[in-house]
């Protein structure tokens, strides 16, 4: 029973990362159509500029986050004006292809500038322990549950509560009719991507206690958060998270319990299942009603 639920609190701490880099694909999504496959990238990067701010110049911990948060949202809004919003009204496959190349830009910035070696972040939480009785959790990994806790509040308060998340909101319903309200829709979505790519950072350095950052590790991860937006059904941002929940719960306990090699298969099963059931994915009827 011990195992069960340490397997269960690390697949759910994983299983958080997963659900807010599926969050930057469905915000992305949401307000224009545009499958950002770069998303998990920019997790790495703002995994790496975390890792700039506090373990090379040796900033505060929450300092470097910040700083990281504010740079990248910086990157994702000039990653839409340089990249995407030339393109936009091309064909899907043209700006698919665009995000999928600036995927592959930044993985190689990312190796000539920081190398190929892991690296790790030591965070507040990097140390301690929770004991309830023989049951030990890490520090690390609640934290991470936690911060995904907040940080889903505060972008449901924000959506639905302030002027401008009930403006991405409208964008994201009609472009149009919102462009004739009013509604800057250009600078809604630059902001949309800057918030993307801010969820992302998130990700990365929330991520950085429980494994290593690599120039590789956003391509490896971006690829399970995409399966977790599908099964949460694409446009809707709860399902973002359950769906990452879901596989990162699947996978843990596929890779304690089950044979070697099952791991990494389990996720894409029950993927594959819930779709042939419910193609919507498991919250679409209601991404389309609500939000």
């Amino acid at each position: 029973m011990l195992d069960f639920v340490q397997q269960l609190v690390s697949g759910v701490a994983l299983g958080c990362v997963y659900g807010l880099i599926a969050l930057g694909f469905v915000l992305v999504y949401k307000a224009t159509e545009v499958v950002n496959f770069a998303q998990g990238d920019l997790m790495m990067l703002g995994g790496f500029f975390a890792f700039t701010f506090v373990g090379i110049l040796g900033l505060n911990y929450w300092v470097g986050f910040a700083g990281a948060v504010i740079c990248m949202a910086l990157f994702g809004m000039l990653a839409e004006r340089i990249v995407v919003r030339p393109i936009l009204g091309y064909p899907q496959f043209s700006i698919i292809m665009a995000t999928i190349g600036l995927g592959y830009f930044l993985r190689s910035v990312a190796g000539m500038i920081w190398g190929t070696d892991d690296f790790k972040i030591e965070t507040p939480f990097s140390q301690g322990v929770l004991r309830i009785g023989n049951l030990v959790l890490a520090y690390d990994k609640l934290s991470v549950i936690a911060a995904t806790i907040i940080l889903c509040a505060l972008l449901y308060l924000f959506f639905n509560r302030t002027t401008l998340g009930t403006a991405m909101r409208a964008s994201s319903e009609n472009m149009l009719a919102a462009y004739y309200m009013g509604i800057p829709v250009k600078r809604v979505v630059s902001i949309v991507w800057a918030i993307s790519a801010a969820v992302a950072t998130c990700a990365g350095v929330l991520l950085a206690p429980i494994t290593f950052i690599h120039s590789n590790v956003g391509l490896v991860l971006g690829l399970k958060a995409f399966p977790a937006a599908v099964l949460g059904g694409f446009g809707s941002i709860p399902g973002a998270v359950v769906g990452g929940v879901l596989i990162g719960v699947i996978e843990s306990m596929a890779g304690f319990y089950l044979p070697q090699g099952w791991k990494d298969v389990a996720p894409y099963i029950v993927l594959l299942a819930v779709l042939l059931l419910k193609p919507e994915g498991l919250f679409g009827l209601h991404a389309r009603k609500k939000v």
